[in-house]
């Protein structure tokens, strides 16, 4: 006998055994069913009578069902609550099937990079955005879709990136993804079986989403001038058909990609008729001037521009967009159409209302002016006492992230990153970010667009505290 029943708007599957009787295998389903996890702690059971008529059961089989469950200690009946699940000592719910992971360290302090301040999300903005973009939309909007995303997103991109970024864009070049990843993934699926220069040091996870799509994977290298666009097309340098990077504020060192290694960059991709992608996760972030167009508005036959909401409002949004090569469209919108069919459509109308009504334009200003604040800070912070001489601090006034580089003869990265454990602070580091282990410079990664506001001052205090303990 088997039966299913709502409890606080969920069902809930039970297999009753006929053979164990009535009572029994409803107590027998119900242990079960707690603990293997799937009645959780403090969830709450229906009430007797209403249990009874959705099994078939009478009132008084459910009810000294649930007394023997509470007596064994897999119910608690409290007054005015109804029954509720107890909470079983630590060990007697069954094996989930994995061996258990290591205990994390506690964290009070979170200054690790590639994280925006998502407590200045702006939540009412985004509710009157999506209020109208909702009211106004027509039935079609809530069934499927265009692979490439909605016009109306479209559109209002084209608009935006053209008059912030300096990018050339019709409607119809851009296809909206569910953020970076799924771009990344989208034109290496495209390119096959090609060959990929990405930045060294440069972010381990998308060397991996490229390798998993296809392409194999070269070092470009980085120096103060950004990557070495310039090594490109040279006889010692790999062939590779496309390079991925990041020109307005390089990852993670924080450099933004010099003028004569654009042109370098430019003039090998149209000279070999090779492809840029063009990674603009954090371009309108300057504070010391204008931000830097994008290189795609001097090559847009050669460049596939991606950028995302990903850092101005928060990565849980899942948008972003690619600005494609006409040349790479269509099997761009075929790869979307297989991928995922298109990405959802009402975060898409509520951003493009977010865009038009230039809602978006004033909360990117806000940030621009709250991570300048906190990048200042950081640097007072650094620049003081032992600390000025012994790390040196790398990096534009850009982006949500600063780099300290270590003196060659300590500390380590391992030591930092211990005493910062000490001072329950997370920090990145330069180590998992070369494409091939040892021998490299190394490097703390802070990164200032988290914890919220009023924990920031206590953070910088931790990561101050943890430098000061390997100072020299």
């Amino acid at each position: 006998m088997s039966g299913s029943w709502p409890i606080s708007g969920v069902d809930l599957h039970l297999e009753l055994d006929p053979a164990t009787g009535r009572r029994a295998g409803l107590e027998q389903a119900l242990r079960a069913a707690i603990r293997a996890g799937r009645l959780a702690p403090e969830a709450r059971l229906p009430a007797t009578r209403r249990l009874a008529a959705e099994l078939g059961l009478s009132r008084g089989t459910v009810k000294a069902a649930y007394d023997q469950l509470v007596a064994e200690g897999y119910l608690a009946a409290r007054q005015g609550s109804g029954t509720v699940v107890a909470r079983l000592p630590h060990g007697a719910a069954e094996d989930s099937g994995g061996a258990p992971g290591p205990v994390p360290p506690r964290l009070r302090h979170d200054l690790r990079p590639g994280r925006p301040d998502a407590s200045a999300f702006p939540t009412a903005a985004w509710l009157r955005s999506a209020r109208r973009a909702l009211g106004d939309a027509a039935g079609e909007a809530y069934s499927y879709g265009d692979p490439r995303g909605r016009i109306e997103l479209r559109a209002a991109l084209a608009e935006y990136l053209g008059r912030t970024r300096g990018v050339l864009a019709s409607p119809d070049l851009i296809v909206i993804t569910g953020g970076y990843v799924q771009a990344l993934a989208l034109l290496s699926r495209v390119l096959g079986t090609a060959v990929i220069a990405t930045e060294d040091p440069g972010v381990t996870f998308h060397r991996d989403v490229i390798r998993r799509n296809g392409p194999s994977v070269v070092p470009l290298p980085v120096d103060g001038k950004g990557a070495r666009t310039d090594l490109l097309g040279t006889p010692g340098f790999p062939v590779v058909d496309a390079v991925e990077l990041t020109p307005a504020h390089q990852y993670p060192t924080g450099g933004t990609l010099a003028p004569e290694r654009r042109r370098a960059l430019v003039d090998w991709a149209r000279s070999t008729d090779r492809l840029v992608i063009e990674n603009d996760y954090d371009g309108e972030f300057r504070y010391d001037r204008q931000p830097i167009g994008a290189i795609q508005g001097t090559a847009p036959d050669h460049v596939a521009y991606v950028g995302t909401v990903s850092k101005t409002l928060g990565p849980a949004l899942r948008l972003g967009w690619i600005v494609s090569p006409r040349r790479l469209l269509e099997p761009l919108v075929e790869a979307k159409r297989h991928d995922d069919r298109h990405t959802e459509s009402i975060g898409q109308l509520t951003l493009a209302d977010f865009i038009t009504s230039h809602a978006y334009d004033r909360h990117v200003r806000a940030g621009r002016l709250r991570y300048r604040r906190r990048r200042d800070l950081l640097l007072t912070r650094l620049d003081s006492r032992r600390r000025s001489s012994a790390f040196s601090v790398h990096g534009v006034a850009a982006g949500l992230h600063v780099l300290i580089s270590l003196p060659a003869d300590g500390p380590t990265e391992q030591d930092v990153l211990e005493a910062a454990a000490a001072q329950e602070l997370a920090v990145g580091h330069l180590g998992d970010r070369w494409h091939t282990p040892g021998g490299h410079p190394q490097g703390i990664i802070i990164g200032f667009g988290t914890p919220s506001q009023h924990a920031y001052p206590a953070a910088l205090n931790a990561l101050t505290q943890a430098l000061d303990t390997c100072s020299p």
